[in-house]
């Protein structure tokens, strides 16, 4: 009987020490890191291109991609939801920190990356030398009709002329408020409000007559479209970088040398070309951007 005992005690120990082994390594694993981008093109191949180079350094990811604004991504990594996503030094400091205007790229990312860390403790790697401005374009015949080169000529129009754009260009401070403020209080014929994959749809069906671009925007050459200059300089630089929750980079000190190594090829012509894979030939933002991950030997 004592010997059953002792059986029975040693069984109890060895299941418990297995159980114990188990939790422990459950939760030893590495939590995924949590990949989110905003709601566009440029921002879906982007955002999977820093989720595939995590993955094929054995950091498990978790893509919350396509989850909308600037306001939103903020505060969800604010709120932990997600640890990293591709945002503009542009838009962070105008829209986030609400700070002055800045032409000078060093002097911008310097402030943004600063202040993010004092504010929010959120740290931004390095920028790519791409700068994905905000811009008007018209298609060049209208523009010529108007003559129309620059954003004060659009604005001495305004009255007349109906834009198209995302909804939230119209709330942005580096939006259409800012550009009222900065060339004038003018009032436009019409502001369209569309999913941003439909501006330039609605542009050349003739729904309208300006369209919101963006510098690294593939349908600019493609639709043969002119950029209205910015003759009062109101844009800000606006490079893409990895901005990411200090508590993930302190986990998983590797995200920062994994995703530095994007930022030098991540060019004006090459966003451009890569954005008009997805807006212009339909490609899935996933599959371009594996395919130029491999091609520039970054991933397997």
């Amino acid at each position: 009987m004592h010997k059953r005992r002792l059986q029975i005690f040693f069984m109890a120990l060895a299941f418990a020490l297995t159980t114990a082994v188990l939790i422990s390594a459950c939760g030893n694993q590495a939590k995924p890191v949590r990949v989110g981008s905003k709601d566009f093109t440029e921002e879906f191949i982007i955002g999977n291109m820093y989720a595939l180079l995590l993955e094929d350094k054995g950091i498990p990811v978790e893509r919350k991609l396509n989850l909308g604004g600037t306001p939103i991504l903020q505060e969800a990594l604010l709120s932990d939801q997600v640890d990293l996503y591709p945002e503009y030094t542009g838009t962070g400091l105008l829209t986030v920190l609400k700070l002055p205007s800045n032409t000078n790229r060093d002097q911008v990312f310097n402030t943004v990356r600063d202040e993010y860390k004092k504010q929010f403790n959120l740290a931004w790697l390095d920028p790519a030398p791409m700068n994905n401005t905000q811009a008007l374009a018209m298609k060049k015949d209208v523009a010529a009709a108007r003559g129309i080169k620059t954003i004060s000529d659009m604005a001495a129009q305004a009255s007349e002329l109906t834009m198209i754009g995302p909804p939230e260009f119209e709330q942005r401070e580096d939006g259409l408020p800012g550009i009222q403020k900065a060339y004038g209080n003018f009032k436009l014929k019409q502001y369209i409000a569309v999913d941003p994959g439909l501006r330039y749809e609605g542009l050349m069906n003739g729904q309208a007559d300006v369209v919101v671009a963006f510098g690294t925007d593939g349908q600019i050459a493609a639709n043969d479209l002119l950029v209205l200059q910015d003759d009062k300089g109101l844009f800000p630089p606006y490079q893409i970088a990895p901005v990411v929750r200090q508590q993930a980079l302190d986990a998983n000190p590797r995200i920062a040398e994994i995703l530095n190594k994007l930022a030098p090829l991540l060019t004006d012509a090459t966003m451009r070309r890569l954005n008009y894979e997805v807006d212009g030939k339909k490609r899935e933002p996933a599959d371009v951007a594996k395919e130029f991950l491999q091609q520039n030997e970054l991933i397997k």
